[in-house]
């Protein structure tokens, strides 16, 4: 024992030497550093640590630092100690997603408070919104402009008397991608939602293609070959109204018009008449003068709110320090390309990175957000169309029910619209209240596949029972509720919202075993459901029977005694097996 000492403390000698340099580096005050020693002390006397120290040094600082707060002048206290979880990541040279696995690992071992779990969790799902979105950014920015890569930037004069030179399309690209990610962060509702990210983008890609469109200048920006700009050219208000391609644009990369104008009107067209308003934007609403200040603002959101710096994608060094080499991506989309033509079917959709340590069903790829996705796409059509048929307009009720049930159906989805609406635009700890027009257009299709999936139902079940009344079935309030609870689930699924299972069962205070009922009933009268849909109602069943359908205040146990069945006991069982 007495041998191994000297080697003990040369080891807490070097990893002290490590936290000092990391510190030094960061210009970190004594007190976060002093407790993040303590806090890595103990863990290090406990636990075996995996991997480069300094990489957990990162993590015990990263905790300590979010702990306390800053006073500032004119702003009051700023949480955190200013300094930003991207610059710790590079000193310690450590990329984002080993830094979310070990993070997981170190909030269980020093027992970190919820509150800051639900953060991390926040900031992982935003950096994993983030990473698709940029792929996404990318193709549509190279369609609308002149292609950033291999146009170099005209250099400065060395005369100190000069004109500064216009903005080059590569500080275009730079500029929109930080409009977006500083608009983003602004608004919780968007920053981790996929879909409301995505339409938020395509906003600022419209305002910055109708500054360059305007500005008579510098339309050499713009790509010739834009689809889009072919219209504004036609249009013979184009120098009396700023211009927009937000229609066109969802229209040529799959969004939906309606969520795209909703995003527009009601968070960004508001946030940068604020941002005029503040001079952190220049010049007027259409036309930008000055676009520098925007990074300034940025980074001190990014210091206050403690975030990444999603300005990482635009850097040379991205691949590394995210974690996720573009290589690697190349050649697992080549890889699922290949495959393709060879007959096997794979899901499309883009490449997210894949975190360590997660559940399949916890982040939802792009291919389950509503431009991608079949059933929210033939929904979307519906409502645009209004083709969509009712089970009372199209007969089924009647041919299937001797008492006409309508009226009690229409009042019984009337009052379940109000209950959710009411409780989507209604903040809660976790999640914050959205706009009502994203309620209304949530619960508008959630109503369009109810009708449909209802009269599906109704053709099977009349031909599997030959003909029986439905009368008794379409007059159980539990069945109507469970399966509209179904079709909300599956579309805020589809719109990779957070509030899914068992957020709609508490909205409508649905006891979990009749909505274990109503899914399979529900996956075989809809065709429609993606693979990844159809693998998230499978994840929500068998959570149903793992634990939710044996609570004590368990729907189950009186549908078991009204069946005059009796649960076996434990000694039976073992007595089986």
């Amino acid at each position: 024992q007495p041998a191994d000492q000297p080697s003990a403390e040369m080891e807490e000698s070097s990893v002290r030497r490590s936290l000092e340099t990391l510190c030094q580096e960061l210009n970190m005050d004594e007190q976060p550093a002093a407790e993040a020693m303590d806090n890595f002390t103990a863990i290090w006397d406990t636990y075996t640590l995996e991997g480069e120290v300094v990489h957990w040094l990162a993590c015990a600082l990263y905790a300590a630092c979010r702990k306390g707060s800053t006073p500032t002048v004119g702003k009051g206290l700023m949480e955190g100690n200013c300094v930003s979880l991207t610059r710790i990541l590079r000193c310690a040279k450590l990329s984002l997603i080993q830094f979310f696995s070990k993070m997981r690992k170190w909030a269980d071992m020093s027992n970190l408070s919820q509150d800051f779990r639900l953060r991390m969790d926040r900031l992982e799902r935003n950096f994993e919104v983030s990473t698709v979105i940029f792929r996404k950014f990318e193709p549509i920015f190279r369609d609308m402009f002149v292609n950033p890569q291999g146009c170099e930037a005209p250099r400065q004069p060395r005369s100190r008397k000069h004109r500064r030179l216009p903005c080059h399309i590569t500080d275009v690209f730079k500029f929109c991608w930080t409009l977006f990610v500083f608009t983003k962060g602004n608004f919780r509702m968007i920053g981790d939602d996929l879909v409301n990210s995505y339409h938020l983008l395509l906003c600022c890609l419209d305002l910055v293609f109708g500054n360059a469109l305007l500005c008579a200048n510098r339309k050499e920006l713009i790509n010739p070959g834009f689809r889009g700009q072919r219209a504004r050219q036609q249009a013979p208000h184009l120098l009396t109204a700023p211009p927009c391609v937000l229609e066109k644009l969802c229209e040529l990369h799959d969004g939906l018009v309606v969520e795209a104008k909703g995003i527009k009107q009601h968070y960004f067209k508001p946030y940068i008449h604020k941002l005029f308003h503040k001079q952190i934007l220049k010049g007027n609403e259409t036309l930008f003068t000055e676009i520098k200040a925007i990074n300034r603002e940025y980074e001190e959101y990014v210091l206050t709110a403690g975030d990444f710096d999603e300005r990482v994608f635009l850097g040379a060094d991205a691949d590394e320090e995210i974690g996720t080499p573009r290589k690697f991506v190349q050649e697992r989309v080549a890889s699922q390309a290949a495959a393709q033509r060879d007959g096997q079917q794979l899901e499309k959709g883009c490449q997210t990175p894949v975190l360590e340590g997660r559940r399949p069903a916890t982040f939802r790829s792009a291919s389950a957000a509503p431009h991608l996705n079949r059933i929210i796409r033939s929904l979307a059509r519906l409502w645009r169309t209004e083709e969509v048929i009712k089970p009372f307009d199209s007969g089924v009720l009647y041919l299937s029910c001797s008492r006409d049930p309508t009226d009690s159906i229409l009042a019984r989805v009337k009052t379940l619209g109000q209950t959710f609406r009411e409780q989507y635009t209604n903040n809660s700890e976790d999640t914050p209240g959205s706009h009502i027009d994203f309620a209304e257009s949530r619960w508008k299709l959630a109503e369009i596949l109810y009708h449909k999936v209802l009269e599906n139902v109704l053709v099977q079940e009349t031909k599997r029972l030959q003909g029986r009344d439905m009368s008794v079935l379409l007059e159980q309030d539990i069945f109507h509720c469970s399966l509209m609870a179904c079709c909300l689930e599956v579309v805020l699924f589809s719109y990779s919202s957070q509030r899914t299972f068992p957020w709609i069962i508490s909205v409508f205070k649905l006891p979990p075993f009749y909505f274990f009922k109503v899914i399979e009933v529900f996956i075989r009268s809809e065709e429609g459901l993606s693979r990844d849909m159809v693998k998230h109602l499978n994840a929500i069943e068998e959570q149903v029977l793992e634990s939710r359908a044996w609570a004590s205040d368990s729907a189950l146990w009186s549908a078991l005694e009204a069946a005059g069945g009796k649960v076996p006991m434990v000694e039976e069982v073992s007595s089986l097996t």
